[in-house]
């Protein structure tokens, strides 16, 4: 059984107001009949350009935002019949790292707090020196130091940014990470210091990814399946090396044409 199934999954958003003034009669089908299924240890690539639904289906799955009609099923658990209790338990298992870690990371909070939040949001009784030890151990895993615990988000770069929102994704076991551009927002060395960190990651702690990009080649590397996202459709989706090697639709062929190759080595 698939660790995430997706059956029929849509959610439209009606037009708004024009810039001329007036009302757009009309609706934007941001994600349009999805279907897929993500199985437990891989890295599912979820890729296109952007505006093709990308995020939208990956705050769906985390229901995040709410869909319009389909089923997302979690380890057999049908996601949009559960309760708000059962969900909030569920939550321990799905976590989001998002794109921007400027934006992502409380400015008023330090290191520390921002780690345990998590911890603290779903307590289960840990002490307050068992919830450090815990921040302690996180940091260590993303490749960060203890030192840091007492210091703000704008003293870092976006790279140790980025790593510090790892380290919140992962404070609850999650057992599924939908990885939303983590790296578009950083130059390109750090971002392949982040890939190769999420790719250690997977293998030390048994995670399941939806890892979205634009970049092909970036998730060429990370995934062990792709699928191709075309305004708002799943348009292919395949074994890494049949997509990349042999793709059928002409829209993957422009996405392969137009990265360059990038070192993640």
């Amino acid at each position: 059984m698939p660790l995430v199934e997706i059956r029929s999954l849509t959610k439209i958003y009606p037009q708004g107001e024009s810039l001329l003034g007036g009302n757009v009669r009309g609706e934007v089908r941001a994600v349009d009949d999805v279907s897929l299924d993500i199985h437990a240890g891989e890295t599912l690539g979820l890729v296109g350009e952007s505006g093709s639904g990308k995020s939208t289906l990956g705050r769906l799955l985390l229901r995040l935002i709410e869909p319009t009609s389909g089923s997302i099923r979690f380890e057999g658990r049908d996601l949009l019949l559960t309760s708000p209790r059962e969900m909030r338990r569920l939550r321990r298992d799905m976590q989001i790292i998002f794109q921007d870690p400027f934006a992502s990371l409380d400015p008023r909070f330090r290191v520390e707090d921002i780690i345990a939040e998590p911890l603290v949001i779903h307590g289960n009784g840990s002490s307050k020196a068992a919830i450090q030890g815990r921040v302690v151990e996180l940091l260590r895993a993303v490749g960060l130091d203890e030192s840091i615990l007492r210091r703000f988000p704008h003293e870092f770069s976006g790279g140790q940014r980025q790593r510090i929102g790892i380290a919140r994704a992962l404070a609850l076991r999650p057992k599924f990470i939908v990885a939303d551009e983590p790296v578009s927002a950083l130059d390109v060395s750090v971002g392949a210091q982040i890939v190769n960190l999420l790719a250690q990651l997977q293998r030390d702690f048994g995670l399941t990814y939806l890892f979205i990009s634009h970049s092909m080649p970036v998730v060429r590397y990370l995934s062990t399946r792709i699928a191709v996202m075309y305004r708002g459709k799943i348009v292919e989706v395949g074994e890494t090396a049949q997509i990349t090697e042999r793709p059928e639709h002409p829209y993957t062929r422009s996405l392969l044409e137009a990265t360059p190759e990038v070192a993640l080595l």
